[in-house]
Order: C-alpha cells, then structure tokens, then sequence
C-alpha cells in the first residue's frame, strides 16, 4: 500500500480516494430517497383526514432546539476533521465525542416529540399526512441513530489504533454522512416545520 504523504491522511492512499468516492456515490442514492419522501410528503400534506393539520401540532420550541443542536453537531464533526489533519488524536476525538453528544440530544428531542404527536392523536394511522410526516422524520431520526452508533465505533478504532490511513478514512467518511444529515434536516425544518406552521 502505497502513502502519498502530499496529501491528508484520509486521501493518502488510491483505496482510500477509491472508497471516498464510493461513499459520494452513496450518499447520491440518499439523496433519492430523501426526494422521494419529501415528493410524498408534499403529495400528502393537505390530506389530513379527521387528523390534524401540520400547523395544529407543529412547536416552534423544539425544532428550534433540534435545529440548533444539530447544526452546531455539524460545526464541531468539522473540527474533528480539522484536528485529525493536525494529527491532534485527543483533540479529535472531543470534537467526535461532543458530536454525538449533540446528536443523541437531537434524538432526545425528536423522541418526546414523536410521544407528543402519539399523544395528541397524530399517530401514522391518523391520516395521510400524519403517516408521511412521521415516515419522513423516522427515516431521518434513524439515520442518526446509525451515525451515532457508528460515529462510536469510529472513536473506538481511533482511540485504540491511533490516526492511521485508514482510521482517519472511516472518520472523514463519517464527516461526510453527518453533514449530509444536517442538510437534509435543512429541509424539513424549512419545507416541513416552518411551511406548516404558516
């Protein structure tokens, strides 16, 4: 395995380019599914049946924190990767570990918001729009939950190998995901919450 010391840790090897590559090409088929929701949802919105309607349940509270969590998540994933191209291990996985911290805060929230819509009658079975907003948000919410459990492996592999090729391969790739997640939370915040709260 050659190393190309030119470039940074994550990139110094042709597999590891190779496997950045393929993870883009992932995330591409991501994006489609994250489409077809949204395209659902907007399909479904206005079909509330006897159920509520998005602007009856909807709280500006707690998007608000998910939001936030989410996005500042999203700022310290980046330092993570900056302190790795530093080589600073420690520095690294704090910037890791407050991520997801911020992630399984964000999951927190999205929880007792879920038990919330149960509890006022938002359930999936209540309408069509109901089935397709918690669809959407479930999906989304799972998404984190595999980052978080993954994110924990990654800091495990690194705490225990030390920043290698491929350690710091995985937690780029890992970077890449997370910031994904807060795009597509981007859009349910602004085409979910915020258009039905209108």
């Amino acid at each position: 395995m050659k190393i190309d010391h030119s470039l940074p840790l994550e990139y110094s090897t042709e597999e590891n380019r190779l496997k950045v590559l393929g993870f883009w090409i992932f995330l591409g088929a991501e994006i489609m599914l994250f489409a077809t929701l949204f395209a659902s949802y907007f399909t479904l919105v206005d079909r509330t049946g006897n159920g509520p309607s998005g602007a009856e349940i909807f709280e500006i509270t707690p998007v608000l924190i998910e939001t936030v969590v989410l996005l500042t998540s999203s700022f310290t994933i980046g330092l993570a990767v900056h302190a790795m191209r530093l080589g600073n291990k420690k520095a690294m996985l704090s910037f890791f570990a407050v991520t997801l911290l911020l992630g399984a805060g964000f999951l927190a929230v999205e929880i007792s918001e879920f038990v919330h819509y149960v509890h006022i009658g938002a359930g999936i079975q209540t309408s069509a729009f109901t089935s397709i907003l918690l669809t959407t948000l479930g999906t989304h919410g799972a998404h984190v939950t595999l980052g978080f459990f993954w994110g924990l492996s990654i800091m495990l592999q690194v705490a225990k190998r030390g920043l290698t090729p491929e350690t710091a391969n995985k937690s780029f790739i890992f970077s890449l995901y997370w910031h994904f997640l807060d795009v597509v939370w981007i859009f349910i915040f602004s085409f979910i919450y915020l258009k039905g709260m209108m």
